[in-house]
């Protein structure tokens, strides 16, 4: 496969971990610049949950990653060709565990022109889990 230029991946990147430092190193592996979208708190909660952490302190934390080179504040939901192509995107990146409903309901102009990616996601840490972990211990 021809590596890609600007790879772009979206993340709520609450309470960052060591799951989201391997979706990004897995996405600088496949190109030479990583671009990440973070999500809004709307959007987030749109499919997920309202963050802990604020935008502002969420892009700070991403943006200090080593294998991030630019971070979009405020990224939308479902990236469409012509967001990637203003943000001079080649490729997206996602971990391998997005439901397929869910890659075409988000990524669907990505999948459609091929350009959705999917990495192996790191099993055993989630801010899921994290929440979980500081529930019990205060609990």
């Amino acid at each position: 496969m021809v590596r890609a230029s600007r790879v772009y991946v979206d993340m709520v990147g609450d309470l960052f971990h060591p799951g989201h430092i391997a979706l990004l190193r897995a996405a600088r592996e496949l190109g030479d610049q990583v671009v990440v979208g973070v999500l809004s708190d709307e959007s987030a909660a749109e499919y997920k949950r309202t963050p802990i952490m604020s935008l502002a302190e969420r892009v700070a934390v991403v943006e200090a990653c080593r294998y991030v080179d630019e971070v979009i504040s405020d990224a939308p939901l479902r990236p469409s060709l012509d967001f990637l192509a203003t943000h001079d995107l080649e490729l997206v990146v996602h971990g391998d565990d997005l439901d397929p409903d869910v890659a075409v309901d988000v990524y669907g102009e990505a999948v459609d022109d091929g350009r959705l990616r999917l990495v192996p996601r790191t099993e055993g840490v989630s801010t899921t889990d994290l929440i979980a972990r500081v529930l019990a211990r205060l609990g």
